[in-house]
């Protein structure tokens, strides 16, 4: 089922002993249009799923700060793992997700199969990618710790969570550069998009 969680055992200072885990499931629950994703993707049942990244560190965010559910949301990223990394393949699994889901979540799921991830990202974002070996691997490698995160609805309605790096960087709304890949060329853009939705971030700059 990939690596659950590390370091998700740390208490929240404002939630009464709660640990990080425990309340980032919460929050999820909590967003109704992310639940639909969620169980639409468990039927789907696609190989070594999840859902990456911002509808899950931007819900924390609009926890924290008091903003409405969904709010600054802007897609789901869904990964998952099939070894064979042709695209037809993977086009076949796009086409499938995409007719799975009725507008406006149609036009916002974005499915990818983390397997072949590496054969397109540095002709795409000029940057060399490791080959990875399951969905859980790839989190590592996104931009900033605080990003590195992903959720899945298993089939016993427990939700299990990959963050690699922990959650505390996500509940103190802290970004920094991600230790293992260094400092994305993206990066400028990426910090502004953030801000510009979320001010109260606190911003590490690479030294």
């Amino acid at each position: 089922m990939g690596r659950k969680e590390v370091g998700g055992g740390s208490e929240s200072p404002s939630d009464g002993g709660m640990t990080l885990e425990t309340r980032l499931i919460e929050i999820v629950r909590a967003d109704p249009a992310l639940m639909h994703v969620l169980s639409v993707m468990r039927d789907l049942d696609l190989p070594d799923w999840r859902l990456f990244s911002g509808a899950v560190y931007q819900g924390v965010w609009n926890d924290r700060t008091g903003r409405p559910v969904g709010y600054g949301i802007k897609d789901y990223d869904i990964g998952y793992f099939d070894p064979d990394v042709s695209w037809d393949a993977e086009d076949v699994i796009i086409k499938r997700v995409t007719a799975a889901f009725e507008a406006p979540f149609r036009d916002l799921v974005e499915v990818r199969n983390q397997a072949r991830v590496h054969l397109w990202f540095e002709s795409k974002f000029g940057e060399a990618y490791e080959a990875l070996t399951c969905t859980d691997d790839a989190p590592a490698q996104f931009v900033a710790p605080a990003f590195a995160l992903a959720v899945r609805l298993e089939k016993d309605d427990t939700i299990s969570v990959a963050a690699p790096y922990g959650l505390q960087d996500v509940f103190d709304m802290v970004i920094r550069p991600n230790p293992v890949r260094g400092l994305a060329k993206g990066w400028d853009k990426v910090i502004a998009s953030a801000r510009g939705r979320w001010p109260e971030l606190t911003v590490i700059e690479p030294a």
